[in-house]
Order: structure tokens, then C-alpha cells, then sequence
């Protein structure tokens, strides 16, 4: 069945956060890849998840009643807005109430949302632009692939990369098929 569908269905055509009825897309709660780990989204949360700086806290009051879904996926970014938040004020009393199992804790935290800026491991490109997990970047070298005869071309284009969390240097992601590690001073973000 059509994950789109699926998810209208399961929220009664509403955003899984906000409540919104408009605009709603699919989106995919990273790194994991299934229909229980997608969300009914409207634009504005999308567009507050993916850019941080556009973050409106205001917005975010909704996750008083959306962090208690059912559903592991919505938990997670509640948990990941409410950390960005925490500063705020309101968003630590909701996450002190917000109880998560500890592989969906893992799950939410594996973007670095969680930790302190100091402590988090931030993937820079050639040019030091960041690189968050799902990003797409391009090859500015042709690599070698240890382990294997190919080579990953200059110019190729590595989509929805994910990150290493204990070294900055290196991300992952698929070339000709094939997971691949690659190290962020050969990439550019697109």
C-alpha cells in the first residue's frame, strides 16, 4: 500500500505534529526506512525540522499534545524539536514528562539533536559547509574503493548520506549500489 495513503489514514489526514490539514507530505524520520518510521508532516514543520534557524518556538506548542502519539516516529521528532528547544523554557517540563524506550531514545538521539554543542560531532564539506544526516553531496575527487576495484567518480552525486557519530571525518552512502565510507574532505554539499 501507498505509504502516503497509509499515513492519511492513520492521521486522519492531519499533520502528525501541529494538527495542520494542509500540505502534508510524507516524511521520512531518518536514519531508519519504513512506513513506521514516517510521519504526516504539513510544510511548516518540514520546513522547521530540516532548517534549525528557521525554527519558530511558538509553533512547537503543539508537541504538548503530539508527544504522547502512539506512534515511535512522531515521539522521535517530538523529542528532537523539544531538545532543540530546550532553552525555551516550556519544551524541558515537556521533556521531562516524555518517557521514550531506550532503542526509540537511541533513535531520536542519533542525529545529535540531544547533545550539548561541544560534545556533538559536526561533518564539515571541502568548503565547511555542515553536513547533517539525509543530505546529499557530490564527489569533488575519484576515490578509490578500499576492499573493492571501483572507483567512485568525481561528480557523483551520494544521496541521503548518514553520518558517523564518533568521527567527523567520515560519512556514508551508496555509490553504484554499493554502501560505501567516505571521507568529508572529498565531498561538497549540494
Amino acid at each position: 500500500m501507498n505509504i502516503v495513503r497509509e499515513l492519511h489514514k492513520r492521521s486522519e489526514s492531519k499533520c502528525e505534529l501541529c494538527g495542520n490539514q494542509e500540505n502534508l507530505t510524507a516524511y521520512e524520520v531518518l536514519p531508519k526506512n519504513n512506513i513506521e518510521n514516517n510521519i504526516l508532516a504539513c510544510n511548516i514543520c518540514i520546513e522547521q525540522i530540516e532548517y534549525p534557524e528557521k525554527t519558530d518556538a511558538n509553533h512547537w506548542r503543539c508537541l504538548n499534545d503530539s508527544m504522547w502519539s502512539e506512534y515511535t516516529s512522531v515521539q522521535v521528532i517530538a523529542w528532537r524539536i523539544l531538545n532543540r528547544l530546550r532553552n525555551e523554557g516550556w519544551p524541558k517540563d515537556l521533556l521531562d514528562m516524555l518517557y521514550l524506550e531506550e532503542d526509540t531514545l537511541k533513535w531520536a538521539a542519533a542525529t545529535g539533536e540531544g547533545e550539548e554543542p561541544e560534545d556533538k560531532i559536526i561533518h564539515k564539506d571541502s568548503n565547511g559547509v555542515i553536513i547533517n544526516a539525509g543530505d546529499s553531496v557530490v564527489l569533488i575527487k575519484d576515490l578509490p574503493v578500499k576492499g573493492s576495484s571501483m572507483i567512485a567518480k568525481r561528480g557523483t552525486a551520494v544521496r541521503r548520506v548518514s553520518l558517523d557519530h564518533e568521527n567527523a571525518e567520515y560519512i556514508e552512502g551508496k555509490v553504484d549500489g554499493q554502501q560505501i565510507v567516505i571521507i568529508t574532505k572529498y565531498v561538497k554539499k549540494l
